[in-house]
């Protein structure tokens, strides 16, 4: 898969509520040891992320993160915009992430940043 195949799967991972699904889809997209981290928290390794995923939902029930844009790619560094969506479809937060892929192709960190960016400080 490439870049933009992998950050699909991640991004489907994170709309699936059943652990089992989501843990595929993981498998698909996730290295083994990678690290997420966001201003919420932090998962080690693949079945951490599986695990916040589901603190997600549990925090967030009816909510969603949606990719929304596409992924920029170069020396094995990704990047790309999600929104989370509520259950009236409004749209509460935005944010980008940006990641690592290893040898595999797969995503061995994601560092996420919320909300819009920030106002230039004059």
């Amino acid at each position: 898969m490439g870049p933009s195949e992998v950050v699909a799967a991640y991004g489907a991972a994170w709309l699936e509520t059943d652990e089992a699904k989501r843990r595929e889809l993981l498998g698909q997209a996730w290295s083994e040891e990678g690290t997420y981290l966001d201003p919420t928290g932090r998962a080690d390794g693949r079945e951490g992320l599986v695990q916040h995923i589901a603190g997600f939902h549990a925090m967030f029930p009816g909510h969603r993160i949606d990719i929304a844009s596409g992924v920029d790619e170069h020396d094995n560094y990704i990047r790309f915009a999600w929104k989370m969506i509520g259950p009236d479809e409004a749209q509460v937060m935005e944010g980008v992430d940006f990641g690592s892929l290893d040898a595999d192709g797969k995503i061995s960190s994601i560092v996420g940043f919320f909300g819009p960016w920030p106002e230039v400080a004059r």
